[in-house]
């Protein structure tokens, strides 16, 4: 028998904007930049890109070129899709 998987996508999970913010959150607890831009990713595919672009100030293919793979954003580009999302980030004492 074969056995068929599927790609598991943490998007299809998150369904609220509380889920987002909490996923957000704990992904920014690693302390590891790329943890955290590919939570970025994976969040702004949940909101919806083109909205979420427009919201930021970016164009929906800017937006999905910064962060791919191996996009490297600007922190303003971050900072603004964050903010889009209804979040900030916070500076805190490690």
């Amino acid at each position: 028998m074969t056995l068929k998987t599927k790609k598991l996508d943490i998007a299809e999970y998150l369904k609220s904007d509380e889920d987002i913010t909490l996923f957000l959150e704990e992904m920014s607890n690693t302390g590891d930049a790329g943890d955290l831009i590919h939570a970025v990713n994976i969040a702004a595919r949940a909101k919806g890109i083109s909205g979420l672009a427009q919201k930021a100030g970016v164009t929906r293919a800017s937006l999905y070129k910064s962060l791919a793979d191996k996009g490297n954003p600007r922190f303003e580009t971050i900072c603004n899709v964050i903010k889009a999302m209804g979040c900030k980030l916070v500076v805190m004492p490690a």
